[in-house]
């Protein structure tokens, strides 16, 4: 008898279609199917005291915000490989601040795994300390 495919597990496909730009840093594209859906909130660099981490400091701020979405991740049974969707909110962003926030996402995405991606200029986050929030979308069986 050969052991049927776990029928909880998500079907995701990551697509970068012809006809849009490849930048091999994120999919253009990416579908899921089953699983569950998790749907985390915006983080910014605060630690878990509530204290902003690298006041100002875009590097700092962002490997902060890598580590809380770690955190929240975890606490739903998921990890980097199960995102599907990020949204990257930056303050004044310039197009050299592209290259720090990619640089430190790298070391924390599965490069088989690239989920779709949105980076947004906004005047202002919640503090005036804050540089950078990320909000995330991830499937998991």
């Amino acid at each position: 008898m050969s052991a049927s495919p776990d029928a909880t597990a998500p079907e995701l496909a990551y697509l970068n279609p012809s006809g849009l730009a490849n930048f091999g840093t994120f999919s253009q594209v990416v579908t899921a199917r089953g699983g569950k859906t998790i749907h985390i909130s915006g983080q910014v660099a605060w630690n878990a005291q509530g204290q902003v981490v690298a006041p100002g400091d875009l590097k700092g701020q962002t490997v902060q915000v890598f580590e809380n979405l770690k955190i929240a991740l975890a606490a739903a049974g998921a990890t980097f490989s199960d995102l599907v969707k990020i949204t990257t909110y930056v303050v004044d962003l310039k197009p050299e601040d592209r290259g720090v926030i990619s640089e430190i996402r790298g070391r924390y995405m599965d490069p088989a795994r690239k989920p779709a991606s949105t980076m947004i200029g906004v005047s202002a986050l919640v503090m005036p300390e804050l540089k950078i929030e990320v909000e995330a979308v991830a499937v998991v069986a």
